[in-house]
């Protein structure tokens, strides 16, 4: 079983329970040692009594706590710097990375923001004030400004002797960054590196290259990117002059990943982001974020119930017809939310831009027609039992127009809405659906009109 699941998280929680009901305080303090900092806040993030998981985090030496502390949700970092005494507070926030801060201080209440901005240092509170004024989700954000750099005019051993004196203030040692005297950015080189070199070596015969960097005002998804794209621990981030400013670690790009892949999702199910785990949304909360986009659609499936009225007559004509309608309302809607899943992702990931439309649209018209047909036999059979030959061909036409509609649509407002710099995963499986359910009854319908010779509608 995997260190970290569910089932093992609240096991540890009743092992750390009981050893508290006891107040076996050694005991307790020998299972802390025994466990990563990762697996300690999972544990305590399944301690239901909120007095028992402060007490068990007292219990942390002071070495461990501001690690755990880094690895807890927004909503229990909170809580619990409200439940612990200032001077408590004062030597977690003292001793957490700077972008574990700034992460903290952003999703904070007002009012607990203004405490919270107390109990820090004045430099402290600088740093935080920088990093939190570049653009929200941006690399600038992100970053820590914590890093170890080293000059290209010094030795290999002078710059070893630099690395370990300097190793516990940054955040990484796995790269080094090369720097000139202006703070400008060099190089990023791999410790291994140094250590294979001989110490009598100058730095700047390990410059291969200008290393890959960052603006600070980047969106972090595109920080993503590169970091994938390019394989890095660490992404240096620097101004419009290329004086380095900070870095982006390999931890960091994973949470941003997580979460935008989580907000794709919430998005694409017609839910508002949410910024915190559902098991910490209220209610009221997870009502406000769902019933906007429900209460909206109510109101757009009235063209649908408006498209079936408009062909009553044909309906009347030949009853057998409202036996598929489920059927091919729900085929356009599943090939439009199918469609674009795939464009929603890709996008996303950068697999695709706005740009490509026109390709992928010939190679969307391609598969949907496949997909139409296919669906379109399978369905004739279907209708020629049901309603006779005529029946059974206004469906298979019906089947093949809808499945090529609700692709095409799927397909292509992503892309629009990427266009005009818009959201794509926003173009949501409920959107595409009830849009595809309009246009298929209608597709439907007029096939069924024509094909049938039942008079149209005012005619």
């Amino acid at each position: 079983m995997l260190r970290g699941c569910a089932m093992e998280n609240t096991e540890q929680a009743r092992t750390l329970r009981e050893y508290l009901a006891a107040e076996d305080w050694a005991a307790l303090r020998r299972h802390f040692e025994s466990l990563p900092v990762q697996d300690i806040a999972a544990a305590l993030a399944e301690v239901d009594e909120a007095e028992e998981a402060v007490e068990l985090f007292r219990q942390l030496d002071s070495e461990q706590r501001p690690q755990v502390f880094s690895y807890l949700t927004p909503a229990f970092q909170a809580g619990l710097l409200e439940s612990l005494s200032n001077q408590e507070a004062r030597f977690l926030l003292a001793n957490i990375f700077p972008d574990d801060l700034t992460a903290l201080l952003e999703r904070l209440p007002h009012e607990t923001l203004e405490q919270t901005l107390k109990l820090l240092s004045a430099d402290t509170v600088k740093q935080v004030i920088r990093l939190l004024g570049y653009p929200e989700e941006s690399a600038g954000r992100l970053m820590t400004p914590h890093f170890v750099s080293v000059r290209p005019d010094w030795s290999i051993e002078q710059a070893l002797a630099h690395i370990r004196e300097e190793s516990e203030k940054g955040e990484t040692v796995n790269v080094i960054f090369v720097t000139d005297a202006g703070g400008r950015l060099l190089d990023a080189v791999k410790l291994k590196r140094f250590i294979l070199t001989p110490p009598e070596k100058r730095v700047d015969t390990l410059i291969a290259e200008q290393a890959i960097s960052v603006p600070a005002w980047e969106d972090r998804e595109e920080v993503v990117r590169q970091m994938q794209h390019y394989d890095l621990e660490a992404m240096p981030v620097v101004d419009k002059h290329n004086v380095l400013l900070g870095i982006v670690t390999i931890d960091d790009v994973m949470d941003v990943a997580e979460e935008e892949t989580t907000e794709d999702f919430q998005k694409m199910g017609g839910v508002g982001v949410l910024n915190l785990s559902l098991r910490d949304a209220r209610p009221s909360l997870l009502y406000r974020k769902r019933v906007g986009w429900l209460v909206l659609l109510v109101f757009v499936n009235i063209f649908s119930g408006a498209a079936i009225a408009y062909f009553e007559a044909t309906i009347e004509a030949v009853i057998a017809l409202v036996f598929f309608l489920p059927m091919l309302v729900a085929s356009a809607g599943n090939a439009g939310a199918q469609a674009s899943t795939l464009m929603v992702r890709a996008l996303a990931t950068g697999d695709v831009t706005a740009a490509d439309w026109l390709r992928l649209w010939g190679k969307e018209l391609a598969v949907s027609g496949a997909l139409g047909i296919t669906m379109g036999v399978a369905v004739s059979l279907i209708g020629l039992w049901r309603g006779g030959p005529e029946v059974g061909l206004v469906v298979a036409l019906s089947m093949f127009c809808v499945v090529v509609m609700g692709s095409m649509l799927g397909m292509l407002l992503p892309i629009v809405l990427a266009r005009f710099k818009l959201d794509p995963a926003t173009a949501s499986a409920p959107l595409v659906t009830t849009v595809a359910d309009i246009f298929g009854i209608t597709i439907y319908f007029s096939i069924a009109t024509a094909i049938l010779g039942v008079t149209p509608p005012g005619g």
